[in-house]
């Protein structure tokens, strides 16, 4: 394959201008929840990817499954793009308006719509945070698992079939989403799904726009399975030699079937930034961080388990965090490495791709892309859920360096080039959004693109849904 164009270039694209008419139309009716001032179209207009801030024309607040589709209808009469916006921290370009256009903003939908403890199901708006739901559902003696490590909506985590730290155990936002209120292109509410946890019935439409990164509809209402609180919960530290071992150490806890929650790398460039950032005082090598739910008894023989096939395998240290605020230290400074390390490297950004290969790979990509970013001299540290193959190289490069930026991207492409050769993706949680699109062709191939692009062009003939995104027209 040649080469990608380099993916910190933003593609160009014609911009459609939100008619006279309808902003009128749209200002009637949302009044100061209709913006057009600079701050606020620069705030949706940027995310935590490597591009430009690109704002859209308009913002608009809606708090409703009817304000959103009154923006749609009018966007589908006018042709206008729209781009659905929640947390804004999505990594690969999902929010910049390449298109122009209106952002719709749904993180004031924030009710928990219906909670059914007894099924283990709960119906949330689009806007409502995981802190936020696990916040209020707390004392119903449930949670929901999936952590991405920011604070993301939950509508955009369906939205980009997110998945975090909990998924080797509970799986990723697809296996965890019954069902959706979607606004479709043509402003029509549809729901998709039921509470029900399987059904025969027809096309799965939910699994259609979990993924879908706003191109097909905007996701107002999401309906998620919950999870008994573990009777107990354990975390535990393990330091290794090498990347290599902790790698391996990982493969044949999976392998044996132990039933791990969270199973996270750290390499020893990201423990040094997290001791630094977080005042952690971790010995400084390679090292997983875990965490066991179960009973009682259940836990303790998952750790000893664990702990005997990591000391197989030269791991040291063997620590446990025996507290809740212990663990939560722990992985609130996991959470914060990509903020730790430009905090470590001043005046730097970063260059992240997260990659997911089948668990008997994980060690060939790591292993060959670690002896890449060595030889190249770049600062980098990696974190990764590799209990189920996924894992992020970040590459530190100095804000401005146009070298440094190319040498970056250029050793990210081969990365993902490789989890492709290994039978894996482009993308395991962030999504493609505009930083992947050349890969996903390379991936799924033309023939499934093309497919992809029949479903859009019938459920958005107009192309106003996230145009742009995941592939072009």
């Amino acid at each position: 394959m040649n080469a990608p164009v380099p993916t910190h270039v933003l593609p160009a694209f014609d911009k459609r201008a939100v008619p006279a008419a309808m902003l009128a139309a749209l200002q009637q009716r949302f009044g100061e929840r209709c913006s057009s001032a600079a701050a606020v179209r620069e705030q949706h207009g940027r995310d935590e990817s490597p591009f430009p801030v690109t704002p859209p024309e308009l913002v608009v607040f809606c708090d409703s499954n009817d304000d959103v589709a009154a923006v749609l209808k009018l966007a589908a009469e006018h042709a206008v793009p729209v781009i659905p916006y929640g947390t804004g921290s999505s990594l690969e370009g999902h929010l910049l308006a390449v298109q122009g256009g209106i952002s719709v903003d749904v993180s004031g939908m924030t009710r928990i719509v219906r909670l059914n403890p007894e099924d283990l199901t709960v119906t949330v708006q689009a806007g409502v945070t995981r802190e936020q739901l696990n916040r209020e559902i707390k004392d119903s003696g449930l949670f929901f698992p999936i952590d991405p490590g920011a604070n993301a909506s939950l509508g955009g985590m369906a939205a980009t079939r997110a998945s975090g730290t909990n998924a080797v155990r509970y799986g990723t936002m697809r296996e965890n989403v019954l069902g959706l209120t979607v606004v479709t292109a043509a402003g029509e509410v549809i729901r998709t799904g039921t509470r029900a946890r399987k059904s025969s019935a027809g096309y799965d439409l939910t699994r259609l726009f979990v993924g879908s990164e706003g191109t097909l509809g905007v996701i107002t209402e999401v309906t998620l399975k919950l999870y008994p609180l573990p009777e107990a919960v354990s975390a535990a530290i393990c330091h290794f030699a090498d990347v290599r071992s902790a790698v391996d150490a990982t493969i044949q806890i999976i392998q044996m079937g132990v039933p791990i929650a969270r199973c996270e790398l750290l390499d020893r460039n990201a423990v040094r930034f997290i001791n630094a950032q977080s005042k952690l005082g971790l010995r400084e090598s390679p090292m997983l961080l875990m965490e066991f739910h179960g009973s009682e008894a259940g836990v303790k023989e998952q750790a000893e388990t664990v702990q005997a096939i990591t000391a197989d395998l030269g791991g040291e240290a063997f620590e446990w965090a025996s507290t809740p605020e212990e663990r939560t230290r722990l992985w609130t400074a996991r959470h914060k490495a990509y903020f730790a390390g430009m905090t470590q490297n001043p005046g730097c950004r970063t260059v992240t791709t997260d990659t997911c290969v089948p668990i008997s790979r994980l060690a060939e990509i790591i292993d060959a892309s670690v002896a890449e970013v060595d030889a190249s001299g770049l600062p980098y540290y990696i974190v990764g859920h590799v209990g189920d193959g996924n894992f992020h190289l970040a590459y530190l490069v100095k804000d401005g360096d146009a070298a440094q930026r190319a040498l970056a991207e250029g050793m990210s492409q081969r990365m993902v080039q490789r989890a492709i050769a290994l039978e894996g993706t482009c993308t395991g949680e962030h999504g493609v959004g505009l930083h992947k699109m050349d890969f996903l062709v390379e991936e799924a191939g033309t023939g499934a693109v093309e497919m992809m692009r029949q479903v859009k062009r019938a459920l958005d003939p107009k192309n106003i849904m996230n145009p742009g995104k995941i592939f072009t027209l």
